[in-house]
């Protein structure tokens, strides 16, 4: 009798993932995870899989789900249900088994133009806050007094700039959180960083006209910069943040730069008092612009969040970028400009064209949830929450892979940098993809040069110093 289990380092949950937003039912879930884990090799001829009873226990679903899946798997021959012995993966499998997509390769998978997001979340998986933390009971009341409250004139088109209600809620956030001095009138609503870097764009810039970039860098906004005809000039950063000096040796007539002063992305170095006030001389005296990406300035855990740069500007040069995705969750497609007032008449116009429109429904919850407080107090235990599972991370990893992995303290962020003597950024994320782990290799976010030696490892869904130590030894195994 054959006795095995599941593979070593496969763990159900990892297998089987449900998800209640899927639009599959339950079981047709259960049924293709375990059906495309016999096609890709993860689960082999003989291998023996969960009871009925305990899967539906660990899954937290009724139990006759589950059968109906394991049904559907042995009328197929997939498995084999043996008594008290178990269910096992079947010996002989029928020739027609499904076939799965081939993994594109990892210069294929991890590049500018196609950036990675899985659809499911895996361990490590950057720019996912930690949504088992979000306020779900409180979201769904305010959305459900939204839906008895609403009346005609919210069924219509909403407005271009953004719901007034927002826009308010946002400026009173921006000037106490960030800094910023500004009204409503200044901020426009968009849906997500890169309909707003496309809005500033298509605003400001003409084709052919030099942007300076962080290198390394956020790769999706040199694809945007690229697909609207502008010049990339990259510029290095160091332990100050974007190395002005060498922007202005290489390119001092460029019309933009793109910068993410608070934490950098992806090194979450925060930019200099002596850089701010150098960059914002440089646009200054070239009228040039500066396009402030403020992603996730909010968690900085050595001391309180910096000021925006956007707090600095005295001469209305810099464009301030933020986003729900990191402080709410990424499906919103929500996000905003703060533009300076000379160009607010520019950008009400382009509106009517570029910006995304936002559904009116997202807007008022957000409103909402901003002006009852609920905004500022989940952002204060989000910072509590990410200081503790950056620390149990970091615990639990050092525990599980020693000496063999380096991590650069930050003093801020969402996620680790793991520097790996030895490795080979890009393939070994190739590998930890296809073993269930997520990361981003530091290469793909540099505009040119070889490959490196670091990964990117999001702490923000480890909820436990051991369950970091439990995937720290899958990816030791990999090494």
């Amino acid at each position: 009798m054959n006795n095995n289990h599941l593979p070593a380092g496969t763990p159900t949950e990892t297998l089987i993932s449900l998800s209640s937003s899927d639009s599959r039912p339950l079981y047709r879930q259960v049924y293709e995870r375990i059906r495309d884990a016999i096609s890709d090799g993860t689960l082999k001829p003989g291998d023996r899989i969960p009871s009925a009873r305990a899967l539906a226990k660990e899954q937290g679903v009724a139990r006759g789900t589950i059968e109906e899946a394991y049904g559907l798997l042995n009328a197929e021959g997939y498995i084999q249900s043996r008594g008290q012995a178990g269910t096992f993966i079947a010996q002989v499998l029928k020739p027609a088994a499904v076939s799965t997509p081939a993994t594109p390769p990892a210069t294929q998978l991890f590049s500018e133009d196609n950036w990675s997001r899985p659809p499911e979340i895996m361990p490590f998986q950057l720019g996912v806050p930690a949504l088992d933390a979000f306020p779900r009971k409180i979201w769904a009341r305010l959305g459900a007094r939204y839906l008895r409250s609403i009346q005609p004139m919210e069924l219509v088109y909403p407005a271009a700039e953004g719901l007034q209600s927002l826009r308010t809620a946002l400026a009173a956030y921006l000037q106490v959180a960030r800094g910023i001095q500004c009204t409503a009138a200044n901020i426009f609503i968009t849906s997500g960083y890169i309909n707003s870097l496309q809005l500033v764009l298509q605003t400001l810039l003409s084709a052919g006209d030099q942007v300076w970039v962080e290198n390394p860098g956020y790769p999706p906004s040199r694809g945007v910069l690229r697909s609207t005809g502008l010049q990339i000039a990259p510029v290095a950063v160091d332990e100050e943040g974007l190395n002005v000096a060498q922007g202005l040796q290489q390119a001092a007539h460029a019309r933009a730069a793109i910068v993410t002063p608070a934490h950098h992305s992806p090194l979450s170095v925060s930019l200099s008092l002596a850089r701010r006030l150098q960059l914002l001389d440089w646009a200054s005296t070239r009228q040039s612009w500066i396009i402030e990406d403020d992603y996730d300035g909010e968690y900085r855990y050595v001391s309180r969040p910096l000021p925006a740069l956007k707090s600095l500007d005295r001469d209305g040069r810099v464009l301030y970028l933020g986003t729900f995705s990191k402080v709410l969750f990424p499906a919103l497609r929500l996000a905003y400009v703060v533009v300076p007032e000379a160009l607010t008449d520019a950008f009400r116009r382009n509106c009517q064209i570029f910006a995304g429109h936002a559904p009116m429904m997202t807007q008022s919850i957000v409103s909402s949830f901003m002006e009852e407080g609920h905004f500022a107090r989940h952002i204060q235990r989000m910072r509590r929450l990410y200081s503790e599972r950056r620390s149990h991370t970091l615990q639990g990893l050092q525990q599980a892979l020693g000496e063999r992995v380096n991590f650069i303290p930050q003093p801020g962020g969402m996620h680790l940098l793991a520097r790996i003597p030895g490795c080979n950024d890009r393939e070994l994320a190739q590998r930890m993809r296809e073993q269930g782990l997520s990361a981003q290799p530091l290469s793909t976010f540099r505009v040119e040069g070889p490959v490196s030696d670091t990964l990117l490892l999001s702490f923000t869904n480890i909820s436990s110093a051991q369950q970091a130590e439990t995937y720290g030894r899958r990816l030791l195994a990999l090494l």
